[in-house]
Order: C-alpha cells, then sequence, then structure tokens
C-alpha cells in the first residue's frame, strides 16, 4: 500500500469517521454532516446482500445509526488502485468489522471516485461483497 496515494488516504479516513460514528465515540451532528459531505450528491450504493442505496438512502441510514454500534472495530487492507484519470479514481478494498459479543464480518468493497473542480474526492459509487471463507 502506498500511504501518500490520496484516494487510499481517503479510504481509510472516512472508515475512521464511519467508526467513530457509528460506534458513539462522535456524537456531534456536525460528525455526520463531515462524514456525509464526502459522498457525492448523486452516490449509488450495492450493500453486501444486494440492496441497492442512494444518496438520500445513506444520508437517512447515518443520521439513524449514529451511536448503534458501540465497541465496533474496522480495518482496512489490500487497498489497490485498480484505475485512475483526471476526473477520479477506483479502489478496492478489504474491509473488517468486528463488535463485542457478535461474529466479525468482512467484505470486498470497489468505490468509484469523482474529483471536483477543486480537487476535493467524493464517493460517486460504492459495491460491498461478502468475502468468502477461506478455504480449509
Amino acid at each position: 500500500m502506498n500511504a501518500s496515494n490520496p484516494y487510499f488516504d481517503d479510504v481509510l479516513s472516512t472508515h475512521v469517521l464511519i467508526r467513530a460514528w457509528l460506534s458513539g465515540e462522535a456524537t456531534a451532528p456536525q460528525h455526520c454532516a463531515d462524514l456525509l459531505a464526502r459522498f457525492s450528491p448523486g452516490f449509488t450504493m450495492v450493500a453486501p446482500g444486494g440492496m441497492r442505496l442512494d444518496g438520500a438512502g445513506l444520508a437517512a441510514f447515518f443520521q439513524g445509526a449514529g451511536g448503534s454500534r458501540p465497541g465496533l472495530a474496522m480495518r482496512i487492507t489490500d487497498l489497490q488502485l485498480i484505475q485512475e484519470s483526471a476526473a477520479g479514481a477506483t479502489v478496492s478494498y478489504r474491509e473488517f468489522q468486528s463488535l463485542p459479543g457478535a461474529e466479525n464480518t468482512e467484505r470486498w468493497s470497489t468505490v468509484v471516485y469523482e474529483k471536483t473542480a477543486s480537487g476535493a474526492l467524493l464517493w460517486h459509487h460504492l459495491h460491498e461483497t461478502w468475502a468468502a471463507p477461506a478455504a480449509a
């Protein structure tokens, strides 16, 4: 992983904000607003179970889920730049989540970024897939 890659840095810093919000470590409404500002107005998502979500659905989810996962831990690995252009990039990564007393989850995710005229990086599309169990 190249730590100086701005897309990788954004994936990591966005997940720090997500974890803090969902775990309840961050409770100020401004934290949620700062998190949602990282997503494009035209954002779309396919969740691991196949559910589709748009920007309004994402906002409703985060606004309602603040503090809903006390003790949440998240780890991001295997960042890979799939494509990059002046308009943005596509990045894949592996995400691990754990909650006290619950089964750990693992997913493969691909985010499509758009780069604004000012150079801001916005999440335009996210596709998540549950990771298959390791072969024995």
